[in-house]
């Protein structure tokens, strides 16, 4: 029990590092209003690989991370003002979308065509449209506007992104389940 407990524990720290990692690898672009950034990747992974209540509690100790003033959001920003800004409603998105992956993914089984389809089909519609609502409200624009600045101009890359997340959580269950396989397999040593 407790070995599960470690191997848990361990497995939800290593995704917030990554997932703050990944946050910096930003690249801001003057016609946009949100960054382009690897977070959508380690979403997806965290979504995809995590079980649920591990994925939540993943993607909930990031974001009181960032509020409380960690520098892990896109960029290195932090703060109750990072969610209030036009590309909060993202951070927001992405804690609902790995709710709903995770989830659904226990039903289902474990392939690349599933995982394309989670990632490209939920997780990244809904993180779209709860991000645009967001930007929508706080710039008091139309959604269709909001849809051109912070959608519109991620969509291929986003796709890429989904593909590589699918991609390293099946190569993740492949490693960890032989490992684990083998680790049962060798016997009582004292």
């Amino acid at each position: 029990m407790k070995q599960t407990n470690m191997r848990s524990l361990t497995h939800v720290s290593i995704c917030i590092a990554m997932l703050a990692v990944s946050s910096y690898l930003s690249f801001p672009l003057p016609f946009l209003q949100a960054p382009i950034t690897a977070q959508t990747i380690m979403v997806n992974v965290i979504a995809l690989w995590l079980p649920r209540k591990q994925a939540m509690t993943t993607i909930g100790i990031y974001l009181m991370m960032g509020v409380i003033g960690f520098p892990v959001f896109a960029g290195g920003s932090s703060g109750i003002a990072a969610l209030a800004s036009p590309t909060g409603g993202f951070l927001i998105a992405f804690f609902i979308s790995t709710c709903v992956i995770s989830g659904l993914k226990q039903r289902l089984l474990k392939t690349m065509a599933t995982y394309l389809g989670l990632t490209i089909g939920v997780g990244m519609p809904l993180i779209y449209l709860i991000g645009a609502l967001w930007m929508s409200h706080v710039m008091k624009v139309n959604l269709a506007t909001a849809f051109q600045l912070s959608v519109t101009p991620f969509i291929l890359g986003d796709l890429l992104k989904c593909v590589i997340a699918s991609g390293l959580v099946m190569r993740l269950e492949r490693i960890f389940t032989m490992k684990y396989s083998l680790v049962m397999k060798e016997p009582y040593m004292r």
